[in-house]
């Protein structure tokens, strides 16, 4: 999504600040065309939190990290196992075998046969067994607990990464939004640039058709005509492609979307203390510390491991055995039917002394929080650059959004004088070109002006959290 956005931008930029003049296509569309649907910037970033794909796709990769919690906390819940047996083995050992079943504890209940080992036998017999197993955890000296906090970090950690990339899409809806509105403002400039230019032309033909002008006049004047014009294809473009970027930064499903009224003014700057304590808040800086956090109680939660476990476990069970007992009588069916009962209750304390697995995977899990600890700095540092280049930007946006508006009026007040002369026939072609084209030029630089210093405060905007 973010890459989408600013290859939008790329085509958009150069096209405006190089253009001479901009217009955009009026938005009185033919009949058969629908029109482009429209927000106001406030509406637009309200939509984007409920619908934007990168937002969503944040939002469930939180709901994961919850589930990962919940996960680790159902392990204080009881289980309960089911199992049935039928077996063919040998039996030189027991009258009755059965195989181990994940999460059923089995106590083994038979007679031993005598059998020396020159009596041995290969030849099977049938083996049979039915059991509900339950476990419930007593006591786990810290293991569930030490796992649901690590898992409890990573959801921060997940969230802080949604709020990071809730600031991103806010920043590129804002510059999109300004995007579109400085193409509109460009519009405005050349249409009005594209009449004056019409009414010099029919003005120079007039005078040469009463042989008050020469014929360079009229050419001249047709030149510069055809340029606003090519101006005015160029730009319905650039227009087009910004409603493209919006539509993509907000997340509708139309291919394009236009603004609705004027979007707010960019906020006063606050003083550089003020900005780079408020970039202490940026979700990238806070994320970044609770990763290290989360790696550090990751260790923890792995070295627990290798602490005691008590757990409660019982059965119900039937089994049989086929083969010949030392003593009694066979099974029924030999051994086909698990017909004889049993069962048990215990708690068991199991305590795994040594795990060089575990070990391993602690040594692992510290070098990742080193990592993160690098990644930290390397995040902060960044951010404080961001911080520095984008309060910089700001601040020569501002400062010369008033030097345009004074270039602006006095565009106009040389394009007024050139246009007495050239009424009055003093002056010429070129020099009425020259006055239009600087004052065109002027309104383009004021509207370019003004997205430069909505763009800069948008950016600055996300690097302090405005908003989070």
């Amino acid at each position: 999504m973010t890459r989408r956005v600013q290859r939008g931008f790329l085509a958009i930029l150069p096209a405006l600040a190089s253009a001479i003049v901009g217009s955009v296509v009026t938005r009185t569309a033919c009949a058969d065309v629908p029109p482009v649907p429209s927000m106001t910037l406030r509406d637009a970033l309200e939509y984007a939190h409920v619908h934007q794909p990168d937002l969503q796709a944040a939002a469930a990769r939180v709901a994961v990290a919850r589930g990962s919690g919940d996960v680790t906390r159902a392990r204080w819940y009881p289980t309960l196992t089911a199992a049935a047996e039928l077996l063919a083995t040998t039996t030189n050992n027991t009258t009755g075998s059965y195989l181990g079943a994940p999460g059923l504890d089995n106590p083994r209940v038979s007679a031993t046969l005598a059998r020396s080992t020159t009596s041995a036998s290969l030849e099977p017999a049938a083996s049979s067994l039915v059991a509900l197993g339950v476990r419930q955890e007593i006591f786990d000296f810290g293991r569930i607990s030490a796992r649901a906090a690590a898992d409890d970090l990573s959801v921060d950690v997940a969230r802080l990464s949604a709020a990071g990339i809730r600031l991103v899409v806010d920043d590129n809806i804002e510059e999109a939004y300004f995007a579109v509105y400085a193409s509109e403002a460009v519009v405005r400039a050349s249409e009005s640039a594209l009449v004056r230019a019409r009414a010099h032309r029919n003005e120079a033909k007039a005078g040469l058709e009463a042989g008050l002008r020469r014929p360079i006049e009229l050419t001249r004047a047709e030149a510069v005509l055809d340029r606003y014009d090519l101006g005015r294809i160029r730009a319905g473009r650039n227009v087009v492609i910004a409603q493209a970027v919006l539509a993509a930064a907000v997340g509708v499903p139309d291919h394009r979307l236009d603004i609705a009224g004027a979007p707010p003014a960019p906020a006063d700057l606050p003083s550089p203390a003020v900005a780079f304590q408020a970039a202490a808040r940026n979700p990238d800086v806070l994320g970044a510390e609770t990763r290290i956090r989360a790696d550090e109680r990751e260790t923890r939660a792995i070295a627990t491991e290798t602490r005691p476990n008590l757990y409660f476990s019982g059965a119900l069970s039937g089994n049989a055995g086929g083969a010949t007992p030392s003593s009694g009588s066979s099974a029924e069916a030999s051994g086909l039917l698990p017909l004889v009962p049993n069962w048990d209750v215990g708690l068991v304390l199991s305590w795994p002394l040594v795990d060089e697995v575990v070990r391993a995977r602690v040594r692992q899990s510290q070098a990742r929080e080193q990592v993160a600890r690098d990644e930290a700095a390397v995040v902060r540092q960044r951010l404080d650059s961001d911080v520095e280049q984008a309060y910089a930007d700001a601040e020569a946006a501002r400062d010369a959004l008033p030097v345009l508006k004074r270039a602006l009026d006095a565009a106009i007040a040389n394009y007024y004088q050139a246009s007495a002369r050239f009424s009055a026939g003093v002056g010429n072609a070129i020099e009425m070109a020259d006055a239009e084209e600087l004052r065109t030029s002027a309104e383009i630089d004021l509207a370019q002006g003004a997205f430069a210093v909505a763009r800069a405060r948008a950016s600055l905007g996300r690097f302090l959290a405005e908003g989070a």
